[in-house]
């Protein structure tokens, strides 16, 4: 009888996962197992083996999965727990598929289909540089900045044959589904054994492909968004994230682990290459790849094709009333721009980042305003349901033809969204094909689904939120408009600027590939903020040297290491008393090397029908923040190391 340390995935305890059992046949770690739990029998992955115990053990039930957990994932998973503070089995139920238990049938490996120009470009001498520099260091961080248009795709397929001549394989992450259509569509002729892993995708399809990778013998392929990062392939070779300043590689459910921090424990643990790629990298990632030793700073700063013409680009201030005749938010010079590319049958993008038609319903007459019951927000008209939503926790109510307060019947509807976008452009241009993509859109109206309409140039007019500023490659699209460009400064957090930046430069970036003329119009409240000035001219140099001396300033990253804690409770008093409770405790028992902040209200101080406080925590060494977490209460309270916004 042999004895072995087991991982369920099945909380047993508030902090230990370990579990001893007994087994007659020898197993390995990694192998995944179901032991009994309880009443229940629950799948488990076998960590170790170890002595018999003094006390009486349950046997193993029975052998999932023959064929091992590779050891580099075991190791991530330890990493994962331990540097986010969390706890191992949620670590587990995000790297490992849902269903482990369920039995399944054999089913074709899923592969999204996008058809696109597959003729063979000529690598540029800045991609062939690029590529020599990268494979120079057999392991290691690249980042790999290029400006749009400069290839970086070329680049990630060129390396991505080498590692697989190796026998080596290869991870591609994206941040958004959006992209995988595109993305597939270019690697797909050049590799065999391509997988590719979404949220779309079936629990069944997910677990039959995951066991397709797990039992491989060849190198594989695998491309989708940060959950492809954990895909059991063999002998792990090269990481790829691409559109690396991307959100949406940070997770907002524990564990909060960022994709690109794991990517590189990921790379260092296999010896693999790790590539960050963005031509508006953030400040962190920057100013940590100049840094570390191990890290390298590639630069791309030419476009790909042999001739591409740069697009005009004209700013709107939109404070002189003079520019809006036609439309209240659409310049005269906006809608000009946008009829001679429709005239000439080109393809035009509208980018303005926040969905629903209105986000403010009010009364003229005494003031008051729409606002969820739950969340204390203002609600957003949609008028093509003619509903008021809340966009935090999705409750919705009728639009009212009075006002609730002074029964009058002065309601009125304020500001910008994508729907109200999409129904003025309609109006004025009747017999263009218009389509909308954001977080309202319906499953078959993503940008994903509609691909190869975009990239065909069956679609006219395409309007979105930063769902379309993600590395798009449209070879008809001719027109770019930002509605307003600093929609996001306001926003009281540090990285508000960066973003504004970001997203500016890469909707920018989705004309001038190409040698047809092209044009570019932004509006904007700020036209002389340092984000709308760099964004505009893509000058991220001169941004990043700006944004590293406010974040030296005020103590932020990549200065500091943040830590927020923030109290959750169903009454405001109840959070108000914990806050100031824990704030106490912390300065009785933190060192002055920790900057504590707050009390205060969350950005969303009510949120689905509780209240939230926060304290933020700072200091220069992150172990200083791991120390003061077996401080917090045990409930009432979320915890977020390394947060990305404070928002």
């Amino acid at each position: 009888m042999s004895y072995y340390l087991v991982s369920p995935l099945k909380i047993t305890h508030a902090r230990e996962s370990l579990l001893t059992y007994e087994s007659s046949i020898l197993l390995t770690p990694g192998q995944i197992v179901s032991v009994p739990v309880g009443s229940r029998i629950v799948p488990a992955v076998v960590t170790s083996k170890t002595k018999q115990p003094e006390f009486a053990t349950k046997p193993i039930t029975a052998l999932i999965q023959e064929v091992p957990l590779p050891t580099s994932l075991l190791i991530l998973h330890e990493w994962l727990a331990q540097y986010y503070d969390s706890h191992p089995v949620n670590v587990w139920q995000t790297m490992l598929p849902s269903g482990l238990l369920k039995k399944r049938r054999n089913s074709k490996k899923s592969m999204i289909t996008a058809v696109r120009d597959t003729s063979p470009l000529t690598l540029t001498t800045e991609q062939n540089t690029a590529i020599e520099r990268i494979l120079q260091k057999p392991h290691g961080t690249t980042l790999l900045h290029g400006i749009t248009g400069s290839g970086k795709t070329a680049v990630y397929i060129e390396i991505a044959k080498k590692t697989i001549e190796a026998g080596r394989s290869v991870i591609v992450l994206v941040p958004e589904i959006a992209l995988t259509s595109q993305i597939v569509a270019e690697f797909f002729p050049h590799f065999k054994n391509l997988s590719v892993t979404h949220s779309t995708m079936t629990e069944s399809a997910r677990h039959t492909l995951w066991n397709t990778l797990l039992s491989a013998t060849e190198p594989q392929v695998v491309i989708g968004p940060r959950s492809a990062l954990f895909s059991p392939v063999p002998d792990l070779g090269l990481i790829v994230i691409d559109e690396c300043h991307e959100p949406a590689f940070k997770q907002e459910k524990s564990p909060r682990y960022s994709a690109i921090r794991a990517a590189a424990v990921l790379a260092k643990t296999t010896k693999s290459r790790l590539i960050l790629g963005s031509a508006t990298p953030s400040v962190v990632d920057y100013y940590l790849a100049e840094h570390t030793p191990d890290a390298d700073v590639v630069e791309m700063l030419a476009t790909a094709r042999n001739i591409t013409l740069k697009p005009s680009i004209e700013l709107v201030d939109m404070t002189k009333k003079h520019n809006f005749s036609r439309s209240q938010f659409l310049s005269e010079t906006f809608l000009k721009k946008l009829d001679e590319t429709l005239t000439a049958g080109n393809q035009a993008l509208v980018f303005h980042n926040r969905r629903g038609s209105a986000p403010i319903t009010l009364c003229e007459n005494c003031g008051w305003n729409a606002s969820c019951p739950r969340c204390y927000v203002p609600l957003t008209l949609h008028a093509d349901h003619y509903h008021l939503r809340c966009h935090l926790c999705n409750y919705s109510e009728a639009v009212p033809t009075t006002c609730p307060s002074c029964q009058t019947a002065g309601i009125i509807h304020k500001g910008i969204g994508t729907k109200r976008i999409f129904e003025e452009l309609t109006r004025l241009f009747p017999k263009a094909r218009i389509a909308r993509f954001d977080g309202d859109s319906s499953s078959i109206d993503t940008v994903e689904s509609q691909y190869q309409n975009l990239y065909d140039g069956n679609i006219d007019i395409i309007i979105g939120t930063q769902v379309i500023a993600k590395g798009l490659d449209l070879p008809h699209l001719r027109f770019v408009g930002i509605v307003q460009a600093d929609s996001g400064l306001a926003l009281p957090d540090f990285s508000s600027d960066e973003r504004v930046f970001q997203l500016i430069a890469q909707v920018i970036g989705r004309v001038g590939r190409s040698d047809h003329q092209s044009a570019v119009i932004i509006q904007s409240y700020q036209p002389t903020h340092p984000s709308v000035v760099c964004g505009i001219a893509q000058n991220y140099k001169d941004f990043y040297q700006y944004c590293l001396l406010e974040r030296k300033r005020a103590h932020f990253p990549p200065f500091t290491y943040l830590l927020t804690c923030t109290a959750v409770y169903k009454t405001e008093a109840g959070a108000v008393r914990a806050s100031r409770e824990l704030i106490k405790k912390l300065r009785e028992h933190t060192s002055s090397q920790v900057e504590i902040l707050g009390p205060a209200p969350a950005f969303y101080e009510r949120l689905r029908d509780t209240y939230r406080w926060q304290i933020i925590l700072k200091s220069r060494s992150r172990q200083h923040l791991m120390n003061i977490l077996p401080l917090l209460p045990a409930t009432g309270w979320q915890t977020e190391l390394d947060p990305i916004s404070l928002l």
